[in-house]
């Protein structure tokens, strides 16, 4: 009877381990793609010098403000290294049957190692503003991939018995298509960003250069077109939303979650506006990349709820009632 009552409490502290790391390595996440974005716009990628994964020759560098950022941007991703291997390793041990949950971490792990990579080598190697731009994009798929591991992991673990009805097929499809999209501008503002086009259009904004629309060449076109990207997600997002109001008395979550995304794409649209009339302030950067990630992620969320199982949350099949039951008599 102890002993099964042993088995049970580690069995349930793994569980609970599991969870906490799979939340803490998307946090984790986001403050990489904050510090990204930090090191980014306060021109500090060279603060450790071409070295990697040494900062200027050592493991501890000599303080200086560029240095610091960037060297507090490796450390914070070495950190995130290990709640992703960890959530990673507990979430194939728990979950062996779980399709799903395989790939999604394989998708985690996977990006996590490019977008490293990509900073790597940005260190060690001159790169072209479009090589530059993936180290942003490769960070949002790691982002998102964490966070839909995290909704899988505690899904497959809760035993509410909770169906959820099915969402119209066109509306995944506008979902997950709102996904790429916004990947797409959050690309072409990297791009913007790394190809120093940010005023390109001057200080107009919206307008460019004294014009509803700028030319599509060179920098002018690099960033008009991140300005029309952006104005097609935000059609692509209220179209969401008109649509979920269709089927919000079966499925309000995804109303919900709609709405969050049209708020946040409407903030994201205002700071870079921001970025353009403050003549890029490192504040308005900064918060304007941070929204665009909490955008990606809110976009990734309502297309995970339109594309879940019926009962999304029953148990899953390696968390069996055999596994934590006591016979009978014991």
């Amino acid at each position: 009877m102890r002993l099964k009552l042993e088995t049970i409490k580690t069995s349930f502290m793994s569980e609970s381990m599991l969870r906490r790391l799979a939340v803490a390595a998307t946090v984790g996440m986001f403050l990489v793609v904050m510090m990204g974005s930090t090191v980014t716009n306060t021109g500090s990628s060279e603060g450790c010098g071409n070295h990697w994964p040494l900062c200027k020759g050592k493991f501890v560098p000599s303080y200086t403000f560029h240095t610091a950022i960037e060297f507090s941007h490796r450390l914070i991703t070495g950190l995130e290294s290990f709640l992703i291997f960890g959530a990673a390793f507990l979430a194939i041990k728990l979950r062996p049957g779980r399709r799903d949950i395989q790939f999604l971490v394989a998708l985690m792990v996977g990006t996590l190692f490019l977008q490293a990579g990509m900073g790597a080598w940005a260190v060690k190697r001159t790169q072209h503003p479009e090589v530059l731009a993936l180290h942003f994009g490769f960070a949002l798929l790691c982002l998102g991939s964490a966070y839909l591991t995290t909704v899988a992991i505690r899904e497959s673990s809760s035993t509410e018995s909770k169906s959820r009805l099915p969402v119209p097929a066109s509306f995944k499809r506008l979902a997950w298509a709102s996904v790429a999209v916004v990947y797409g501008v959050a690309y072409l503002g990297a791009f913007v960003r790394h190809d120093h086009a940010e005023l390109a259009c001057g200080t107009d904004w919206p307008r460019c250069n004294g014009s509803l629309v700028g030319t599509m060449s060179g920098p002018e076109g690099a960033h008009f077109g991140h300005r029309l990207a952006a104005t097609g997600a935000i059609l692509f997002v209220f179209g969401l939303v008109v649509f979920a109001r269709r089927f919000r008395e079966t499925r309000p979550d995804v109303l919900r979650s709609t709405l969050i995304a049209a708020g946040l794409i409407i903030v994201m649209a205002l700071l870079g506006g921001a970025v353009v009339i403050s003549k890029t302030a490192t504040e308005a950067t900064i918060a304007h990349a941070g929204v665009m990630a909490l955008l990606f992620v809110a976009l990734v969320d309502v297309s995970q709820r339109s594309t879940a199982r019926a009962a999304a949350s029953q148990p899953a099949s390696t968390l069996s009632t055999a596994r934590f039951a006591i016979p009978a008599g014991d």
